[in-house]
């Protein structure tokens, strides 16, 4: 009894062995134009190159050029220059299937019954495997996944005859669905925060002090890939210009007028609310517009540039109008860190007696990337 049990836990064992190389998929292979081979798994497929993952190597990313064959023995998805996918399509007319890849043509061999498809490389924009494709079509994520952006954080402390610090530090989130450039976006949400506070002290001599704080919350609903509705929010303190806080609400239309790989530039107009709360004075009770700018440049090496111009009429009292500029270069230094310098004007064009209308500021800090 106890031989047979023996036996059949080693049949048992070689069974599961069996069944498990068998069910193991393929690996995909890659031959270059030299004639070496790797191994591995197709990662995707952007532009003029290709991702390949070997378990020696790890990714490695190279110009399709410089590949003589590709062979997947998983499907993937390839999607053609100039074809996006709008929130009203399935993904059923992107062309699908395991691929092999010679002289530069792609043949997709899709599932049992259907005829396969011949794509020249230089057609191809994205090819990615197939469930990562499914998940982005379907995909619906929760209030708290899917977020970017960056912390930056800056300070300065001094001792001397006159004690000085300043701290300035800033949140800049967005989520933008869905989030793979090759999808029409549907709708994108993006909250900011900054702050600078400062003090210089010296015995017998009244403090100095500086606070500045700004916020807003953004949410955008595209209709078509470059226009969209927006409604936002925001809220401003400058102890510098008298201004306790100044509230704005309000919503509006957007053009994305360039939407390129390494630039964009947004353009918005909107109507408000505008409350105006001051240190000295009456509050204000506005009904104005924004107008609004944001570039977006990245060079190479991660370099990033990032702008926005903000104008606020009011049109029931055409004195109280406001505006702010700033500007922020980032330069990557390890991984997600980064070095980060900036620029801010903020203009109010009626502060109470004794404060001047600009708010100038320059800052430096350590910026820290979300993803």
């Amino acid at each position: 009894m106890r031989t047979n049990t023996i036996v059949f836990l080693l049949l048992l064992s070689s069974a599961s062995c069996l069944f498990a190389q068998a069910s193991a998929a393929e690996p995909d292979v890659i031959v270059f134009n030299n004639g070496d081979k790797l191994a591995g798994h197709f990662v995707k497929s952007t532009g003029a190159s290709v991702t390949f993952k070997s378990d020696m190597l790890g990714d490695v990313t190279v110009d399709w050029s410089k590949v003589k064959e590709l062979r997947t023995s998983a499907k993937v998805a390839v999607l053609r220059k100039g074809v996006k996918l709008t929130k009203h399509d399935d993904g059923s007319k992107i062309p699908q299937g395991t691929l092999a890849m010679e002289n530069q043509n792609l043949q997709l061999a899709p599932s049992a019954g259907q005829a396969p498809q011949s794509i020249p490389v230089s057609d191809s924009a994205v090819i990615i495997d197939q469930p990562s494709f499914e998940k982005a079509v379907t995909h619906k994520a929760g209030i708290l996944q899917d977020w970017g952006g960056t912390v930056t954080l800056g300070a300065s402390v001094v001792a001397a005859t006159q004690d000085s610090e300043s701290f300035n530090g800033a949140i800049s989130l967005v989520r933008v669905q869905p989030g793979e450039t090759w999808l029409d976006p549907r709708n994108r949400t993006s909250i900011n925060l900054s702050s600078t506070y400062a003090e210089v002290t010296q015995p017998s001599t009244p403090t100095i002090k500086t606070s500045i704080v700004h916020g807003d919350i953004e949410r955008d609903e595209y209709f078509s890939p470059r226009l969209f509705a927006f409604g936002q929010g925001a809220f401003d303190h400058n102890f510098s210009q008298g201004l306790d806080l100044q509230q704005t609400y309000g919503g509006g239309i957007g053009v994305g007028i360039l939407q390129e790989a390494n630039q964009t530039l947004d353009v918005k107009f909107s109507a408000d609310y505008i409350r105006q709360q001051f240190q000295i004075g009456p509050d204000q009770s506005l009904i104005g517009s924004v107008f609004a700018q944001h570039y977006m440049r990245k060079f190479k090496r991660g370099m990033t540039f990032d702008q926005h111009l903000t104008f606020v009429p009011a049109w029931n009292d055409t004195q109280a109008f406001s505006a702010s500029f700033n500007a922020l270069l980032t330069l990557p230094v390890y991984k997600r860190l980064s070095a980060s310098t900036g620029f801010i004007d903020g203009f109010l064009n009626d502060p109470p007696p004794g404060f001047k209308k600009n708010s100038v500021q320059f800052t430096l800090g350590a910026t820290y990337s979300l993803r």
